[in-house]
């Protein structure tokens, strides 16, 4: 007799219409009798009020000890407010590949079809960093002044100041990570995205360490570079011809959002941040406050999102069943949320949980 299988993952339902997301794709994942024990904890908005923080040191904690995560959205303020939940996640685990396919699904709204693309973008360095300076003060001041001596073109004093780290080691493990990606995958093509043309000390190592990551993959996987400006052109007019693309964090970022665009939007656009021997998933979109509490949002991101979990712990096999049943409804446009329908006004759109319902019947029918 088979010993049946039990894991331990963190549930972070984040805030917003996060928690409402994050119970629809437990439901779905309990559907297909897999059996995870979670232990939910709390992070973003909804946690300051309790810990006086988005981020206790036990979500830390708890992801590090189960070495898997699903995380539902978290609010990230524009300009001001803390930082980045979401990052500082990345960063403390050193999740450092973020994986966000983008593929085409009958039934969505796009003016493509049949896009298969792979974003692999480094998590950890470029301008996401996080070392900034504020203009005005002290410490920009004296910033400027080094940089002055060190470099013949000089900086406005009312600046403000990015660093934009790129090292050997973190390119190095994010292009090897597309290339073991597309070897398990049995994707044919690997494309670095850079502005070595311009950023020649720092997207140029990109570029050079890529180059020779590559070397190693000849015959395997075929390898080439573009950049990122003619990136974008190229995915909007052939995107037939690009498979798995790596990119340092900031492009990575964006154009991850430009392919979601190609096959319907951020509502079915996955991703997954992993490390060595961690990994957390979340939808790629954010946490529409707005919307908290109404069952008004589709839940195929996060579902999709579980799907690449279930692949990592190995449940290939339920991991189809899952991507199936997702694609089933999808295309049948009955119960899906408002997005999906041909007309956002539709009065036959349902809402997030019963979206869950029909995939969930449409898992206990295969």
């Amino acid at each position: 007799m088979t010993k049946h299988k039990q894991y331990r993952a963190t549930l972070i339902p984040g805030d917003g219409t996060g928690p409402e997301l994050a119970e629809a794709a437990k439901r779905c994942i309990e559907a297909l009798g897999v059996d995870i024990v979670w232990d939910v904890v709390c992070a973003g908005t909804a946690a300051i009020e309790k810990y006086k923080t988005p981020l206790p040191e036990s979500v830390i904690e708890s992801v590090a000890r189960n070495k898997v995560a699903l995380k539902g959205p978290i609010t990230t303020p524009v300009g001001t407010g803390f930082r980045s939940v979401n990052v500082e996640l990345r960063k403390r685990l050193d999740l450092y590949a973020c994986l966000r396919p983008c593929k085409s699904y009958k039934g969505v709204r796009s003016r493509y079809s049949d896009i298969d693309l792979v974003i692999v973008r480094e998590n950890t360095e470029d301008l996401y960093a996080g070392i900034e300076f504020q203009k005005g003060t002290r410490d920009v001041k004296t910033l400027i002044e080094l940089l002055d001596s060190l470099s013949k073109k000089k900086i406005r004093r009312d600046s403000a100041i990015s660093i934009k780290p790129i090292s050997v080691m973190g390119s190095e493990r994010i292009v090897k990570f597309a290339f073991e990606y597309a070897v398990a995958n049995k994707r044919k093509k690997v494309t670095a995205v850079h502005k070595a043309n311009i950023m020649k000390f720092t997207d140029g190592l990109f570029l050079e360490v890529a180059r020779e990551v590559a070397k190693s993959y000849e015959g395997r996987v075929a390898f080439e570079d573009r950049i990122v400006d003619n990136m974008c052109m190229q995915l909007v007019q052939k995107p037939e011809d690009y498979d798995v693309l790596v990119l340092p964090n900031l492009y990575g970022d964006i154009l991850s959002d430009l392919c979601a665009g190609l096959v319907g939007g951020l509502g079915v656009a996955p991703g997954a941040n992993i490390g060595d021997g961690v990994a957390l998933f979340e939808p790629t979109h954010g946490s529409a406050p707005k919307y908290t509490g109404m069952n008004k949002v589709n839940p195929v991101a996060i579902i999709l999102s579980s799907v690449l979990m279930l692949k990592y712990l190995g449940e290939d096999e339920n991991a189809a069943r899952l991507e199936k049943a997702v694609a089933q409804v999808i295309a049948e446009g009955k119960a899906v949320t408002y997005d999906l329908k041909e007309n956002r006004n539709d009065p036959t759109a349902v809402g997030t949980s019963q979206m869950a319902d029909a995939i969930i019947d449409r898992i206990k029918r295969s």
